[in-house]
């Protein structure tokens, strides 16, 4: 198969290894240009773990902007984190990029393997609160938190919950989260957005990065993962089904912004985080695990 572009060998369907790289890099820049992800006067920090999609939207934002940090956290999960951190280390100190690791067990005095014999709840909630937790709170100092998620991640998402019947999580999501700016929360925003894991996965090959592809322990247990198979089987089936939950979500988000942007501003918990009532769920988790 030739390249659509010139007469190379195609490496990806329909493109050599120089046009699949000018397509991914292209979709990335039109997609923070067209949705405001990211100016030249922002001061942003990466949210990363050293998989694929982290190491491939700090790269590009790095690229196009400059002057990038980079955030990860060590959730303490066995046969996991520790390769991803050693692989996430390399990259940023091949592209000079200031790198912050927080974990679990300094913040909170125990690993998610200690944290998940503890409590009822599945690992990929506790994982999840505690992680945006962090995030959140070891940004202030910047203006946006960048994050890898790509369309696969954002179908799941949108899915999830609908399925959940949660309306308001659901008008959180998008290009860039959340219903208004505000001030508690570091706005985070996702220049992957439209871009396939396959997509992602072939550019990081093709750039001849040191990345791992392993999946989180916990992955599989989670409901996400089932909606996440749910997706794949249409997807092998009916190709494009991803694109279209995603498409369609983005048609109607300003709707559902418009619906739900009246609802009042945070309290702030004792901690110092935003919540809802008077206490954050990163406190009132921590407090039935301990």
């Amino acid at each position: 198969m030739k390249c659509s572009k010139c007469s190379s060998k195609a490496v990806f369907p329909g493109y050599c290894k120089e046009h699949y790289i000018e397509y991914f890099e292209n979709k990335v820049k039109d997609t923070i240009e067209k949705y405001d992800l990211i100016s030249k006067e922002d001061k942003c920090v990466i949210a990363v773990s050293g998989g694929k999609d982290s190491i491939a939207v700090m790269y590009l934002v790095n690229k196009f902007f400059g002057n990038v940090s980079a955030l990860s956290i060590d959730e303490g999960i066995a046969d996991y984190r520790a390769s991803t951190l050693v692989d996430l280390k390399k990259f940023c100190t091949e592209h000079n990029i200031p790198l912050v690791i927080k974990s679990f067990k300094k913040e909170f005095g125990m690993h998610l393997d200690e944290m998940v014999k503890k409590t009822s709840f599945k690992p990929c909630h506790v994982c999840g609160v505690l992680r945006r937790y962090l995030l959140n709170k070891h940004s202030k100092d910047f203006d946006k938190i960048i994050t890898g998620h790509n369309l696969d991640d954002e179908s799941q998402a949108i899915l999830v919950n609908l399925f959940r019947g949660n309306p308001e999580l659901m008008a959180r999501l998008g290009p860039s989260t959340g219903l208004r700016k505000m001030k508690q929360f570091t706005q985070r925003v996702k220049p992957l957005y439209f871009l396939t894991e396959k997509e992602v996965m072939a550019y990081v090959i093709l750039m001849g990065w040191q990345v791992g592809f392993t999946e989180c322990n916990y992955s599989g247990i989670s409901y996400r993962s089932s909606v996440r198979d749910l997706l794949n089987e249409y997807e092998m089936n009916h190709v494009g089904t991803k694109a279209n939950v995603v498409d369609h979500f983005i048609s109607m988000l300003p709707s559902l912004k418009t619906k739900f942007a009246s609802n009042g501003e945070p309290s702030l918990c004792k901690c110092g985080e935003p919540a809802k009532s008077e206490m954050c769920k990163t406190c009132e988790l921590l407090l039935q695990i301990k």
